[in-house]
Order: C-alpha cells, then structure tokens, then sequence
C-alpha cells in the first residue's frame, strides 16, 4: 500500500514546484519560475499569471440583518411572506406573520405564533442529531466548499471549461472573471443575486453556459464567447430556485450537458434541473441529514453523493436508484471518479486513508451500481509523517480536505487539512502516479510546494490538456499558478527502454493493487 514514507523530498524553502518532467517533479528558486518552466516545457497553456491579492478585495457584507431596516414601506405583508418563503422557506414565512401581527388577522397571528413554535421545536429536535443544520448560512459554505480556507480566499471557486482552453474564478467580492487563452477580453460577471459562491461549473457541451452555485440560488450565466463587451448583461442569466433548497455548495453537469445536479447541506433532497426548460426534479431519500458533495461519473451511468453524516450513495441515472454505503468513521470530505467511471476514490474526514469503491467495467447503466463493490478498501495511507528537508521539519499527511484526478487517469493530487494541534502543514500538495489497467495500481510521485508560507486552497486539472496533465493551484496569497506535468502514459511504459526516461530515472517504488 502506498504511504507518504514513501515519498521523495519536498524542495526547501524559498524553492517553488513549477512542472513535472522525466517522472520527478521539478523546482525552482523563486522569481524564476517561469524560466525554469519554459525551459523544461515551453509555452505550456499560455494562460496568464494571476495574483489577487486578498486585502485588495472587499468581502461582500451580508444585508439580511440591516434588510428590515430598508425595506420599503409601501410592501405589503404578503409580499414580505412571499420572498422569506422563497429566500429562507415555512419558518421564516411564520417569523414574518409573528412580526407583523397587527397587519394580519387575529387567528392567523395566533396561528403563526404556534406553528413558528413547532418549527423552532422540530428544528432543534433534526439539529441535534445533524449540527450542521445549527450553522449560518455563510459558516455552512464554509465548512462544506471546496475551497480550504473559503471565508478569507481570495479566489473562492474555481472551473476549468471540458472542451475549450478557459477557466473562470469566483472571487470573494461575489464578482466572476472568465479567462481564455484566445481572446484577451475578460469577462466580469455580477448579479444581485449572486451572493455567497461556492462553486463554479461549465456545461460540457456548450461553449458559453456556467453554472454558479450561491447562498439562495443556481445561477446559469450565458458568457458569449464571441462576445467584446467585458460586462455580459444580467438578461443572458438565469435563476434556478426552490424552497429550502440552500445554500447551494456543489453542482454537477452530466456528461451530455442536458442535466446540472445542485446540492446543499441544509437539503436533504438533491436537485436535478434541466436547465433549457428551467424545471428541476427534487431526488429525496431518507437519513443523512443534507447533500454536501456531488461527482457525476465521465461514463454519465452514475452520480455520487455524499451527505453530512456517514453515509454516501451512489446513483444510476437510468432509473434513478441508488446504492448506500454506511458506518463511515465520519462524513465523506472528497471524492472523484475515474475517467472510465470504473473506480470512485473517496476520503472521510478526519481519517487519513484514501478509500476505492471498484464498479464493472462492462456493465449495463442499471446493473453497474447494483454490481459495484459492497465494501471500501483502503488503497493509500496518508498518516502523518516527519520529513526533514536542509534545517525545516515538516509534519505532513492527515485528514485530506480535497483531491482530484486527472482526465487521462495517470495523475491523483491530494490537499489536506491543517491541523495546529498535531502541527500538520498544508503548505504541500501529494501527487501521485496511477493505473488503471489491468488493475488500480497508486504510487508516489512527489510533493507540490509553493512559496514560504503560502498554502493552497483550490486544486484543478484541465481536462483538455494535451501534452500530459496541466494542474491549476490557487494559493492562500491570492496567486493562481499552472503546474504541468509532462509524462508518458502508462500504457506506452513497457516500449520505453529499460535505462530510463531519456535523462531522468526511473521511479522503482512498491505501487498499490487490489488484487
């Protein structure tokens, strides 16, 4: 089983990763970064280098607590019920009534009166077996994103487009920019609406169609690519909503493009929209107490979901069943999928392993779930180890706050969780080598490490890119660095000859299988 004992040293301080070349990871001395990367790979994705310094943008305020003070005095007490129905749902209506008692009818306000106490009562009841449900709106994105650190981040979400060389970033003023390699215009996108963003998607199969996931609401922005005006209107946009449904911290488009999943914490229902006719059907299932993670499969057979409390379910997307996996040593923080669908990774919180769940390969849409393995199997160790690198000890390893897999299945990157009183660093990113054929094979590859201080907080691969895997990192100082990672795939390995990668050495470590 792979460990990160097994693990090469990181570079020392005051050196930064910038690519992979001949199987080992390659450093630099910083501020030269981008000659040792040019050096090793050329004009690799000729994205821009980006730096948003986080004191230089203003977190946006939340207004609900001044918003009764602002409130025009002409509206109505049923226009007021009618938006805290659709902005917070049944308790907040029943507030409202209590609050404006003299405007309603005498048993209406005693009614409201009851019911808000019933809500409060249930409320606590659901709230003590999940705490989550307790927590603010904005420290339920916070707990729940897949940003390490959302609430101080400068750049909050991030999403690589499937097809095309662009990307857009969230940043933590709420506003969104849109990057291509070929077009130098740069699109800022702003709504009303668009208040606590959590996560970014692109539709798979559209050029100009991104899914934002918000505290109230989906929002699905049309960015014309062709268009020259850096400030889309918000006509081209559209509001996906229900009752209840919120805060909105995970989406996912199915392969074809045709359906966007939307989940929430606070939800135990998960959201399936199709987004041309702006109608979404609720997938409810019983226990768990919310939906905190969602991974639709490349195949598109399958949808993983995860919930706050110990339990995960896999879906077909035939004859939407689902599969429970249970008695988890706590709630499933990160997962992904391979690139044939065949093989899900998942972490648990708090649990320093990485865990496989193996699905047939030829199996049919309704069979495949049914047919996957019953159990987990632990396939790496991350515990904590001690590494000593020139006059620096680090501890590093943990609880894993997020990983991603790369599109060809030949690279896993792995973030964690600092834990100050264990004295674990985040400060470095696990990347390792893997295989899918004939069997799951994982082994070290090496450690990703920025500038000193720095940790990272969203990790990507572009799904597109052609010379190996390209690694976005967006860093605790506001930075977004391209990392590539020039390999040769696995398959080609045996027609390489004996002596080597050309200059580099070959990586002769003990690899993970499961059979």
């Amino acid at each position: 089983m792979s460990s990160l004992s097994m693990f090469p040293s990181p570079p020392p301080v005051g050196f930064t990763s910038v690519c992979e070349v001949n199987g080992e990871l390659v450093a630099a001395k910083l501020g030269e970064e981008g000659v040792i990367q040019a050096q090793y790979c050329g004009q690799v994705g000729e994205f821009p280098s980006l730096h948003f310094p986080p004191d230089s943008i203003r977190a946006s305020r939340e207004e609900s607590s001044a918003k009764a003070a602002f409130l025009p005095h002409d509206e109505t007490v049923w226009k007021r019920a009618k938006e805290a129905w659709y902005e917070h749902g049944l308790g907040a209506v029943l507030s409202e009534l209590v609050t404006s008692r003299a405007e309603v009818p005498g048993w209406l306000g005693w009614s409201s009166s009851a019911g808000l106490a019933v809500v409060r009562w249930l409320g606590s009841l659901h709230g003590s077996l999940f705490p989550h449900l307790a927590l603010s709106n904005e420290d339920m994105i916070a707990t729940f994103a897949e940003n390490a650190d959302w609430y101080h981040s400068a750049i909050r979400a991030f999403s690589w487009h499937p097809h095309i060389h662009k990307f857009a970033i969230a940043l933590r003023d709420n506003s969104i920019k849109v990057y291509s390699r070929t077009s130098k215009i740069v699109p800022l996108l702003k709504h009303k609406v668009q208040k606590g963003v959590a996560a970014l998607s692109w539709e798979p199969q559209s050029a100009s169609v991104l899914a934002v996931g918000c505290q109230n609401c989906v929002l699905i922005w049309h960015v014309d690519p062709m268009s020259l005006s850096s400030r889309p209107s918000t006509t081209t946009c559209q509001v996906l909503s229900r009752p209840g449904h919120s805060p909105i911290t995970c989406l996912a488009w199915s392969p074809h493009g045709k359906l966007l999943a939307s989940a929430s914490p606070a939800d135990t229902a998960m959201m399936i929209w199709s987004v041309s006719t702006e109608t979404g059907v609720p997938l409810r299932r019983v226990g768990g107490g919310g939906v905190s993670l969602l991974k639709w499969s490349p195949d598109g057979n399958k949808l993983f979901a995860a919930t706050p409390s110990s339990l995960l379910r896999v879906w077909e997307t035939e004859t939407w069943t689902c599969e429970r996996w249970t008695n988890l040593a706590g709630r499933c923080q990160s997962s992904c999928w391979s690139p044939d669908g065949a093989v899900l990774l998942f972490t648990v919180a708090d649990e320093p392993v990485i865990y496989s769940i193996t699905f047939p390969r030829d199996a049919d849409v309704v069979t495949s779930v049914k047919a996957g393995s019953k159990s987990a199997v632990v396939c790496v160790d991350l515990s904590q180890v001690t590494l000593e690198v020139e006059e620096e000890v680090l501890n590093v390893g943990g609880s894993v706050h997020s990983m991603v897999w790369d599109p060809t299945g030949e690279r896993l990157a792995v973030l964690f969780t600092a834990d100050p009183e264990k004295g674990t660093t985040s400060q470095l990113i696990a990347l390792f080598r893997t295989r899918l054929h004939p069997v799951l094979e994982i082994m070290p590859c090496g450690f990703i490490r920025g500038e000193p201080g720095v940790s990272p907080e969203l990790i990507s691969f572009q799904e597109n890119f052609e010379s190996g895997a390209l690694l976005a990192v967006c860093w605790s100082n506001g930075k977004l660095s391209f990392i590539p990672l020039m390999f040769v795939p696995s398959d080609d390995v045996n027609r390489i000859p004996r002596n080597g990668f050309g200059n580099g050495t070959v990586f002769t470590g003990q690899m993970f299988s499961q059979q």
